[in-house]
């Protein structure tokens, strides 16, 4: 699923409300958590699952077309961890 696939089906379940207004309202989630995150901060949706970041030091990797050596740097990826109620229902037969 896409974002605009997102906003449509959640169109179709509020129809009290205008598409253009879910499109605000899912941007604007999305723009919050990207903002905790920037910040260093752990984003929880109980029910759903945990955002956060973790450091990768930086490391020697290979160029895998030539088996060169290179250094790869230190970065900060975004982590995501489900919660209980998201895997239970995923597991569900």
């Amino acid at each position: 699923m896409i974002k605009s696939e997102l906003v449509q089906a959640i169109a179709n379940r509020n129809p009290h409300l205008y598409q253009r207004d879910v499109e605000t309202i899912v941007n604007a989630i999305f723009d919050e958590v990207t903002e905790a995150l920037c910040d260093s901060n752990r984003v929880e949706l109980r029910g759903f699952g945990a955002f956060s970041v973790k450091n990768r030091p930086p490391r020697s990797g290979r160029n895998p077309r030539t088996g060169e050596a290179v250094s790869v740097e230190e970065k900060w990826v975004p982590f995501f961890k489900a919660g209980k109620e998201l895997r239970e229902r995923l597991n569900r037969k």
